[in-house]
């Protein structure tokens, strides 16, 4: 679909037998295909689900502009219009929690409850003393040249836990040539740019309007969910259920879908 600036948008549908449906969204430099697991128990327990392809990630178009967390959280929005949604459950993965708290927040009519899947409270301006800190500890790495897969291999290593096809969704956020060589889809610049509409505006804003059910799903690991952004959401809101991953992935949708579903589902009837 076609949103008003006339970026194309991928949405990733699995249909289900009439439920209440799920929209998904990915994290930064990633993609909707990383939801495939959860997508497929959802629709198991009779729900359709929509991944979205964020701009500038997956299938969606790479326009020079848009890349920030509102403008996302846009995009989220007029998905849900254009497809004629009725009040979904929303769930979103690190960055995209903060895209889905931004979403919410904005036009809480369109959202039946919020799922933040080790994000969402993710405030880079609190856990880095200057965007130069931020930026330099967070730019990503070159990836351009290198072997698919010499790649594969390396997300084995370091996910072992994950199913072949989370390897294959992981190696989809990154374009292969027909000499097996990858690119970046998400161009340094973008991602940069997007990691800049994080430091510059975290989430905490939004969270006075989120009136709806959310459900906090922090991974184990250190990073986004042992920041002081988390214990902020924790304090702001006091109506949320918190469902802890302890040993978990930062990528819990891929490490642990069927878990991730089954606590997203809890959202329904919320």
């Amino acid at each position: 679909m076609t949103v008003d600036d006339g970026c194309a948008l991928h949405v990733r549908h699995t249909p289900g037998a009439g439920g209440p449906a799920f929209v998904l969204v990915h994290g930064l430099a990633s993609n909707a295909r990383l939801w495939d697991g959860v997508a497929a128990v959802l629709a198991a327990a009779g729900h359709p689900s929509y991944a979205v392809d964020l701009r500038g990630h997956g299938e969606s178009d790479l326009p020079e502009t848009g890349f920030d967390t509102a403008t996302a959280a846009a995009d989220v929005a007029a998905v849900i219009t254009a497809l004629g949604l009725d009040r979904p459950v929303v769930a979103g993965q690190s960055w995209g929690g903060n895209v889905v708290v931004a979403l919410a927040a904005r036009w809480p009519a369109l959202v039946r409850a919020v799922g933040l899947v080790d994000g969402g409270w993710i405030d880079l301006a609190a856990e880095f003393g200057s965007w130069d800190a931020c930026a330099a500890a967070l730019r990503p790495p070159d990836l351009d040249g290198l072997r698919a897969d010499d790649f594969r291999r390396r997300l084995r290593a370091e996910h072992p836990s994950w199913s072949p096809e989370a390897i294959e969704a992981t190696v989809a956020n990154l374009r292969v040539a027909p000499d097996g060589r990858v690119s970046r889809r998400l161009p340094v610049d973008r991602h940069m740019r997007i990691l800049r509409s994080m430091f510059d505006e975290p989430p905490a804003g939004h969270y006075a309007a989120l009136t709806m059910p959310v459900l906090l799903m922090p991974s184990g690991r250190p990073g986004p969910s042992r920041s002081p952004g988390f214990a902020t959401a924790l304090a702001a809101l006091p109506h949320a259920t918190v469902r802890r991953y302890e040993g978990g992935d930062h990528d819990l949708h891929a490490q642990q879908p069927a878990r991730v579903a089954a606590d997203l589902l809890s959202l329904v009837a919320a």
